[in-house]
């Protein structure tokens, strides 16, 4: 039957209908828990607080953690995560590259400055010649961790290689070191059989490495380009709840979760 046969009011009520039946099934939608990926361990009670935030404006999560880098954008990729909250954004573009992913920064939290620890040595002089630096095996974290050596003046690398060079892009080793590649969640866990090792400040607390006394150097914090954010598919980037899921984390009683939980280690990235 078509509209031209239906009387008048059948023909308004139908038209009226459709919106009626999509603003339903996008209130549907809204009541359903926003799924966020976290890695396990102090981002929880991070996210914690953030879920309580989210209450206040009507919004409700439900916090998926991971225990690796990679599992969460692939998750978020195919939908079966709204949101994630774990990576800083050249580990994001470095996915996205390698993985064909589309997925956005819609928020920052925090800087976490990458360190170079150790048990076995007191000061980077005492280092010895020969020394095997254990380094985050993920292209941007590898990159961030030879970055950090070359800053500290161990090793040079070719400027082509860019914010994720590879050990194939050292061009000067002086000391000799050995840079052993390692998952990035075992790297911590290895540094008492290394001379050193950089590790990502959450890996790093979940090794039990004390990061204040063991630690060696850290890179710097000004115009640092490892900003962690949320991130989302760019298909969903301006979705209703996007904004009220940032705003959630971008308050001040997450800043101090932040400052508490990571010992001071963290520098949250937000106003």
């Amino acid at each position: 039957m078509s509209f031209a046969s239906l009387p008048r009011r059948s023909v308004l009520s139908t038209l009226l209908a459709a919106p009626l039946a999509l603003g339903l099934r996008s209130a549907r939608a809204a009541d359903k828990p926003i799924r966020v990926g976290i890695m396990a361990g102090e981002d929880e009670d991070i996210w914690r607080l953030v879920s309580q935030n989210a209450q206040k404006s009507g919004l409700t999560l439900k916090i998926v953690t991971f225990s690796d880098y990679s599992t969460p954008d692939e998750a978020l990729a195919s939908h079966d995560l709204d949101a994630n909250s774990f990576q800083h954004m050249p580990f994001l573009k470095a996915q996205n590259e390698g993985h064909g992913f589309k997925i956005v920064p819609v928020g920052n939290t925090y800087v976490a400055p990458i360190g170079l620890y150790s048990r076995k040595w007191k000061t980077l002089a005492t280092l010895p010649k020969g020394a095997v630096i254990g380094v985050p095996n993920d292209p941007s974290n590898e990159g961030r961790a030879l970055l950090l050596l070359q800053s500290l003046g161990f090793i040079k690398l070719s400027p082509s290689a860019g914010l994720l060079p590879t050990p194939l892009d050292i061009t000067e080793n002086p000391h000799d070191f050995t840079i052993r590649e390692l998952d990035a969640g075992v790297v911590g866990r290895a540094l008492p059989d290394l001379d050193a090792a950089v590790i990502n400040t959450d890996w790093a607390h979940k090794a039990g490495v004390d990061v204040v006394h063991e630690r060696l150097a850290r890179e710097g914090v000004k115009d640092n380009p490892y900003i962690c954010v949320i991130a989302v598919n760019s298909d969903e980037a301006q979705a209703p709840w996007v904004k009220p899921l940032v705003s959630a984390y971008q308050q001040p009683n997450i800043r101090q979760a932040l400052i508490d939980v990571y010992a001071n280690t963290v520098i949250p990235a937000f106003p």
